[in-house]
């Protein structure tokens, strides 16, 4: 039986505390058990699977949600023969899938999308899409499709990224070392504001490490940036993720992750994440804002940057790269422009 989901989708204006559920100190961890000390402006940075999920989506996170103003991330759930219709509206979109093979159809462009069995076992072809757009996305076999969204000011053309052309890159060293999937990196993918990664940490390793952060403005130094880092952990299991506090009130999170979960950093120190002993952790980094160059800038915290300075010293883990393309020269940026 055929399912399909052709409406509009229209998120739920949940507000930047999204809704009051999921503000209350009533809400228990994992375990079943009460925690009266974990504030509810601490638990909206942190999003368990399931908590922000909408309709079709999984994960439904928009800039009104949110509380911030550009960046959006969804989790896109096809069953077999599933359908979706998409408005880009005032944002840019990229289609990833997580987990299967989907096409992507616009008035102007069909791309299929061969995917992946899963985030741990390869890097996937992408279709990008530009605002006001009306797209329809649809899955023979079903899977999961994870819609990275920025808004924007520029319409660029549609177009299909393929997998042998994204930039993997090994960053770190020692315990320190993981992997990143540059698909929409700044310097490797055009957009308009969108920056979007993946990085993929071999078990027992920290990532996002010295912690850093970005969210000011310094010409040449640091890039104002809201970002949401999307998880899953290999086979089941639990990692850590710390956000500390940049400013006055500023974002503190300390947050056991699992698959399905988020975290929004509008600011903040962010790192490490921690990956348990024997499991690989995933994340995917969407990131944009405000400023005219589409830029990623990062400043370390100044207790730790003597950590960035051990690591040349240190090999790389062995166990990398886990897949993809060997790590290289990264290519020119298309120029979306000319293919108008």
């Amino acid at each position: 039986m055929t399912t399909r989901d052709q409406h509009e989708h229209r998120s739920p204006d949940l507000g930047p505390d999204l809704g009051p559920d999921l503000g209350s100190d009533r809400s228990p961890d994992r375990s079943g058990h009460r925690d009266p000390h974990r504030s509810p402006a601490r638990r909206r940075h942190h999003l368990p699977a399931g908590r922000a999920a909408s309709g079709s989506y999984a994960l439904d996170i928009t800039p009104e949600t949110a509380g911030w103003d550009r960046s959006s991330l969804r989790v896109l759930e096809l069953a077999p023969g599933g359908v979706h219709t998409l408005v880009t509206g005032d944002s840019e979109w990229i289609v990833l899938p997580l987990s299967g093979a989907c096409t992507v159809q616009t008035a102007d462009a069909d791309f299929e999308l061969l995917g992946r069995d899963d985030v741990f076992g390869s890097v996937t072809d992408f279709a990008y899409l530009p605002r006001d757009t009306r797209a329809q996305i649809a899955s023979g076999a079903g899977g999961r499709f994870a819609l990275a969204g920025a808004k924007c000011e520029r319409r660029l053309p549609a177009r299909y990224g393929p997998a042998p052309e994204v930039p993997v890159e090994l960053r770190g060293a020692g315990n320190c070392s993981r992997q990143v999937n540059n698909f929409a990196a700044a310097d490797t993918f055009v957009c308009d504001r969108l920056i979007a990664v993946e990085v993929l940490t071999p078990g027992g390793n920290w990532s996002s490490y010295p912690p850093h952060k970005h969210d000011e403005h310094h010409p040449g130094v640091e890039s104002e940036l809201e970002e949401i880092y999307y998880f899953e952990v290999e086979g089941g299991g639990l990692g850590y993720h710390r956000v500390s506090p940049s400013r006055t009130d500023g974002t503190d999170v300390l947050a056991e992750v699992a698959t399905g979960d988020a975290v929004l950093i509008p600011d903040g120190w962010h790192g490490p994440s921690i990956a348990p002993p024997g499991r690989t952790l995933y994340y995917l980094n969407v990131m944009a804002g405000p400023g005219e160059q589409r830029e990623w800038l990062i400043r370390d915290h100044p207790d730790h940057r003597w950590i960035r300075d051990t690591l040349p010293d240190l090999p790389v883990d062995p166990r990398l790269p886990l897949y993809g393309p060997t790590p290289g020269p990264t290519p020119a940026p298309q120029d979306p422009e000319a293919t108008r």
